[in-house]
């Protein structure tokens, strides 16, 4: 396919990150981070927060960790260009009256595949997962000066029900806890 197809009559796969993903993802999420987050933290913290999160050793430990499901979307030569987690075992104060709560995380899509509905289909391929796990609520962290990120979400159906502290180093930013029902 030549590169200059636009990402909307581009195809793309959905599946289960392997091993062989690790440094894509890695690569990826420190890109999207800090294209969409790094304007507002110091060097320091930056750089701290993407070793703890999007280095090789930190995506080895989600892709080992039990209580998480990483799905990945990738273009036609099987390169990936989009992740999300599923993941069991967190919950906030706001969701304390609901049963069966899961949260969506990083629903990350490389620059030049937005608009290609590929954040979609990750969020709707690990909707379908915890569906199948028997979890009856999605829920997520967004930062409240993420508008882009926000009206995705959205999009997704998904309303705001709480908010909470997201530190990184010195910083602390409130994040709001969105939430949808499965």
């Amino acid at each position: 396919m030549p590169e200059s197809a636009s990402p909307s009559k581009r195809e793309f796969n959905i599946r289960e990150a392997n091993p062989k993903d690790i440094e894509a993802i890695a690569s990826l999420g420190s890109r999207v981070f800090t294209a969409s987050f790094g304007y507002s933290l110091s060097t320091r913290d930056l750089e701290a927060y993407l070793q703890s999160a999007y280095s090789i050793a930190a995506i080895i430990s989600d892709l080992s960790n039990t209580n998480i499901d990483t799905i990945v979307a990738t273009d036609s030569q099987d390169h990936v260009v989009g992740f999300s987690q599923l993941t069991r075992g967190t919950t906030e104060p706001c969701l304390e009256d609901m049963e069966k709560t899961v949260e969506l995380q990083r629903l990350y899509v490389t620059e030049d595949c937005h608009g290609a509905g590929i954040g979609r289909k990750l969020a709707n391929r690990v909707e379908e997962l915890a569906r199948e796990q028997g979890f009856a609520t999605m829920w997520l962290g967004v930062w409240e000066d993420n508008l882009k990120a926000q009206k995705v979400y959205e999009k997704l159906g998904y309303v705001k029900i709480g908010h909470h502290d997201f530190v990184m180093g010195d910083c602390v930013q409130t994040d709001w806890i969105m939430s949808k029902k499965l």
